[in-house]
């Protein structure tokens, strides 16, 4: 909640504007994302993330399901849903992971106030990456 009760609600959309999103209060986490899949599904070299329960997103507009199976292409790992005309990657949900999910930071309207503080997949981050500040770093999730 922020001073005055209200709850926090952040906003987003993809690039072509036909997908957005509300995320309502408080995040489970701010995670930055090494793994190999967060690299080739960004064009990047990780992928940051808000955490949170599937319970507190709101999402306009049509996704498509990209079904994500891993390292070793066993059962459906991570449903990556992402907009089906402009192709920007909006949300991750994993698994087993009891409704949490990863909604895309760099799709926030506002995105100055993102902080990861959690950094996973380290066994997969390029060697050149060096993010100050994690309270967390996880060679694997």
């Amino acid at each position: 909640m922020d001073a005055g009760g209200a709850r926090s609600v952040r906003t987003g959309r993809c690039l072509c504007g036909a997908v957005s999103f509300e995320l309502e209060g408080e995040m489970i986490a701010t995670a930055v994302c090494h793994c190999d899949h967060c690299q080739r599904q960004s064009g990047g070299a990780f992928s940051v993330n808000l955490v949170a329960h599937v319970s507190q997103l709101t999402v306009r507009g049509e996704l498509s399901t990209f079904d994500d199976r891993g390292e070793h292409g066993d059962d459906v790992y991570v449903w990556r849903r992402f907009c089906p005309s402009c192709g920007s990657p909006v949300v991750s949900e994993m698994a087993k992971s009891e409704g949490r999910i990863a909604v895309k930071a760099g799709l926030l309207d506002d995105r100055s106030t993102v902080l990861p503080t959690v950094e996973v997949w380290c066994e997969h981050r390029q060697p050149w990456v060096v993010l100050p500040g994690m309270a967390v770093s996880l060679d694997r999730q």
